[in-house]
């Protein structure tokens, strides 16, 4: 059965509104995190802290909705059916070790890109991340190649080509040339591991959880990774020595020491935005829409860097962001045709 009009007019208001958060949180964290190494910020553990640490802000919301979920009695007149068991706890921590390393790997590698690349060339690159994703799926998930898909993984490999033919005449002042190869091959490391991200989730939708997806697992493969990858992430914080930098580079900081504080900080609450809304968009529509906007949303952060730092916007950098847009509205395409078909499938078994 069809929604009512002002139901469905509801959903799609808070469709948009999440998307629009999602894409206004990914482009502000990505902003800030440059400003902070462009005026003098220096570790890439603290950075990388800041893209993890912050799920505790998800912690009263996910509270809110246990008690909101709180199932009702069972009815006597109800057909008793009887659940698939639940995951085995060693299965849990087996999951959610798993993504938080590759997590906390992800963050680190993109701190990495972030310092020594401009803004608009970490988005660029990182467009590929749903090339890499239908790459990872092939093998995990067996992710057909149709025309779309390979379509799309052509594309977003010929953007991130041309990235790389681009002299590198733009980079941040005071980054060496080795440097800057240096966060390229970093965010494109990045980039991959978060392909694998979102593929190794789509499995374990499928094989742990029996692709019960809801909210509640949602955040649940949210805050406990996240968790594991801000242990990790902060004992290579200590063991590398970067507490030690705190003081002085707060000193040091060109805006000061409360444009210091506020800077990570709302780094921290900007990325948790992002991360916020992606959930709204899971629990509204799937896992793949919220990964489509995610990655739409990526040539914002191009267009907000040229405005804000001023990158410079030359002809391959403008060709690329082109393939890199068609790239990804083809491989959503796709998926659109896909969910299409699985909704047809569904309604064929249903009238069965």
């Amino acid at each position: 059965m069809s929604q009512p009009a002002p139901n469905r007019l509801l959903k799609w208001l808070r469709v948009a509104l999440y998307a629009a958060s999602a894409v206004a949180g990914q482009a502000s964290a990505a902003l800030l995190t440059r400003l902070y190494y462009q005026k003098g910020g220096t570790s890439k553990w603290v950075e990388t802290l800041t893209q993890l640490a912050g799920f505790p802000i998800l912690i009263p919301y996910y509270i809110s909705h246990l008690r909101k979920d709180t199932p009702p009695p069972p009815s006597n007149t109800a057909v008793e059916t009887k659940p698939p068991p639940p995951p085995k706890t060693v299965s849990l921590v087996f999951v959610y070790v798993y993504l938080g390393l590759l997590m906390a790997g992800n963050a680190y590698l993109y701190s990495v890109g972030f310092e020594y690349l401009p803004v608009s060339v970490v988005s660029l690159i990182s467009t590929s991340q749903l090339a890499f994703n239908a790459l990872f799926s092939y093998f995990l998930n067996s992710q057909k190649f149709t025309p779309f898909i390979v379509n799309s993984l052509l594309l977003l490999t010929i953007s991130s080509c041309l990235v790389v033919s681009n002299d590198s005449s733009d980079k941040p002042h005071g980054v060496s040339a080795g440097n800057y190869a240096l966060g390229f091959i970093c965010t494109v490391f990045a980039t991959a591991i978060y392909g694998l991200l979102i593929s190794s989730q789509q499995l374990i939708f499928r094989r742990v959880f029996n692709n019960k997806v809801s909210l509640k697992l949602v955040m649940d493969l949210t805050i406990y990774p996240s968790s594991v990858a801000t242990a990790v992430t902060l004992i290579g914080f200590f063991v590398s020595g970067d507490f030690k930098l705190l003081n002085p580079e707060m000193d040091s900081y060109e805006l000061g020491k409360a444009s210091y504080v506020m800077t990570l900080v709302w780094t921290a609450v900007c990325w948790q935005v992002s991360i916020f809304a992606g959930l709204g968009l899971v629990s509204e529509l799937s896992a793949l829409f919220a990964n489509v906007i995610f990655a739409v949303g990526l040539p914002v952060n191009t267009i907000a860097a040229i405005i804000v730092f001023n990158d410079r916007m030359n002809g391959v950098k403008g060709i690329s962001m082109v393939l890199a847009v068609w790239g990804v509205v083809s491989y959503a395409y796709q998926q659109y045709i896909d969910e299409c078909n699985e909704k047809t499938k569904r309604s064929e078994v249903s009238e069965v």
